[in-house]
C-alpha cells in the first residue's frame, strides 16, 4: 500500500477497504504521509464521500492510530460528548449525576473552539485543577470518585490530530466523514460501554438547521454502533445561550447554582435528558422516563454536588469548593450592564455572535497559544420570549479593560433582536436518534 494509490481510488470514487484506511491512518500518525497527500485525502473524501462502511472503517482506523484505553471496573463505563453551542456546561452536571447511578464516566474532552467554549477551560477556572493527567491516575481517579473530566493525551488519536490540523487549512472541515471519524475516533478511544450524544442546532450551534443535525447525528450514532459502541443522540436547541451566562468561571458560577440549589433550569433538564437515554443504554435504567427522572432526583437533591466535590479535590481543587464555590471563582475587573434600547419582546439571539463576542473578551483564543482570562465573559442573559422595558438590562458584561466592556456591549446589542410581539421560545430537546 501507498498513499497515492489510496487517494488515486478515492478520486475514481471508489472507497478505500479497511486495511487500505488503517495504513493511511498509521502513516498520518508517524509522519510517512505527507502534508500534501494528507490535504489530498481530506480534499477527495470531502468531494466524493466514503459511505457508511468507509466511515465506520476511517474512524476505528483513526481511534486505533494511538492508544486505546481498557478499563477494569466493576460497572459500565460511559459517555456523553456535545457538538458545541454557548453557555453549554452539561458534562459539569451530567458527569457527577452519572457517577451517582454507579457507572464510571471517563470524560475526555476538549478546549473551545471557535465561539464555542471549551469543558477543560471551564474546569480549570477552578483554582488548582489540573485536566492533564495519565491513565494510571484517571483509573485511580475513577475508582474514588466515579468521574473524571480530562483532556486528551498525545497518544489519543494522533492520525485525528494530524488529519484536524490539514482539514484546518484545506476547506475540507464541512466533510460529513470527516466530521463523523473526529468525534468518533477520540471518544471511541475511552473504549465506554455506552455513549450518548448531545448534537446541538440553531444559531449558537455549528448546525444551523434540524436537517444538518438530523445528518450528522444519524452518521454519528450509525458509525459508532458499526464500531461496536452503543450509541443514541439526541438534537437539542441551541437558538440561545444553554446557560444564562457564557464564559469559563461564569458558567462554573451557574453550574453550582444548578447543583447546590437544585432548581429547574435548561441546564438541569438537558442533563437529564441525556442522562435518561444514557442510563437506558448502559442498562441501568428500563426506560428513557426512568432514567431522565433518575438524574433529575440526583441534581435536585445535592448527590451531584457531592459528587462533583469529590472530582474536583481529587484532581487537585479546592476540598470545599461545593460549599464555598464564590470565594475560589476569579471575578473581573469590569462589570456594565448592556441597556435595551427599547421596549418589547425578545425575538431572536445570535449565539454565535456571543460567543465570539467573548472570544473577543479574552474568554476564548483567536489562535492555539492564546492565555485564556477565566473571569471574562456574559452573564444575566434575557431569554427568548422575555418581555424587556427601555433601559432594562440585557445582559452583564465582565471585562478586563473599560474599552472591551464597551465593544463587547455592542456585540451584544447586535445579536439581541427586539420586536413588538412575543415569541414561544424553541423546545430545549427536538428528537432523539438511536440506531
Amino acid at each position: 500500500m501507498d498513499a497515492r494509490s489510496i487517494i488515486a481510488k478515492l478520486r475514481r470514487s471508489e472507497v478505500p477497504t479497511g486495511p487500505e484506511l488503517t495504513w493511511f491512518a498509521q502513516g498520518l500518525a508517524d509522519g510517512s504521509v505527507s502534508d500534501a497527500q494528507a490535504g489530498a485525502f481530506a480534499m477527495a473524501v470531502c468531494m466524493g464521500g466514503l459511505g457508511a462502511k468507509g466511515r465506520a472503517d476511517l474512524t476505528v482506523a483513526m481511534r486505533d492510530s494511538g492508544d486505546v484505553l481498557r478499563w477494569d471496573l466493576d460497572g459500565p463505563v460511559i459517555d456523553k460528548h456535545s457538538t458545541g453551542g454557548v453557555g453549554d456546561c452539561v458534562s459539569l452536571i451530567l458527569a457527577p449525576a452519572l457517577a451517582e447511578c454507579g457507572a464510571y464516566v471517563p470524560m475526555i474532552s476538549g478546549r473551545g473552539l471557535g465561539h464555542t467554549g471549551g469543558t477543560l477551560d471551564k474546569l480549570e477556572a477552578i483554582p488548582g485543577v489540573t485536566t492533564q493527567i495519565g491513565q494510571e491516575r484517571l483509573t485511580q481517579v475513577l475508582r474514588d470518585t466515579g468521574a473524571a473530566i480530562v483532556g486528551a493525551t498525545g497518544q489519543i488519536a494522533p492520525a485525528d490530530k494530524r488529519l484536524y490540523a490539514v482539514r484546518d487549512v484545506t476547506a475540507t472541515v464541512e466533510s460529513l466523514d470527516l466530521i463523523t471519524a473526529s468525534i468518533l475516533s477520540k471518544k471511541l478511544a475511552a473504549s465506554p460501554d455506552a455513549l450518548v450524544l448531545d448534537v446541538k442546532t440553531g444559531s449558537g450551534a455549528f448546525m444551523k438547521t434540524i436537517e444538518d443535525a438530523r445528518e450528522l447525528a444519524q452518521a454519528l450514532t450509525a458509525t459508532a454502533n458499526a464500531a461496536g459502541c452503543r450509541t443514541s443522540a439526541v438534537i437539542t436547541d441551541m437558538n440561545q445561550p444553554l446557560a444564562s451566562a457564557l464564559g469559563n468561571a461564569l458558567e462554573v458560577a451557574e453550574v453550582m447554582k444548578v447543583l447546590t440549589e437544585g432548581g429547574a433550569s435548561p441546564l438541569a433538564e438537558i442533563s437529564a435528558e441525556l442522562g435518561g437515554v444514557l442510563l437506558v443504554d448502559a442498562g441501568i435504567s428500563e426506560t428513557v422516563d426512568q432514567g431522565r427522572a433518575t438524574i433529575a432526583e440526583i441534581i435536585r437533591d445535592g448527590r451531584a454536588a457531592e459528587r462533583f466535590g469529590r472530582m474536583m479535590a481529587a484532581v487537585g481543587g479546592p476540598v470545599q469548593f461545593v460549599e464555598t464555590w464564590s470565594r475560589f471563582l476569579p471575578e473581573a475587573s469590569v462589570i456594565t450592564e448592556v441597556a435595551a434600547p427599547r421596549d418589547g419582546y425578545i425575538t431572536a439571539i445570535d449565539g454565535e455572535a456571543l460567543g465570539l463576542a467573548v472570544v473577543a473578551l479574552g474568554g476564548g483564543r483567536q489562535v492555539e497559544s492564546d492565555v485564556i482570562d477565566p473571569a471574562v465573559g456574559l452573564s444575566n442573559m434575557v431569554r427568548l420570549g422575555e418581555r424587556v422595558a427601555k433601559g432594562a438590562p440585557l445582559a452583564a458584561v465582565h471585562a478586563a479593560r473599560e474599552d472591551a466592556a464597551a465593544q463587547a456591549a455592542q456585540s451584544v446589542l447586535a445579536a439581541i433582536t427586539i420586536g413588538d410581539a412575543p415569541v414561544a421560545p424553541p423546545d430545549l430537546v427536538h428528537e432523539r436518534i438511536t440506531a
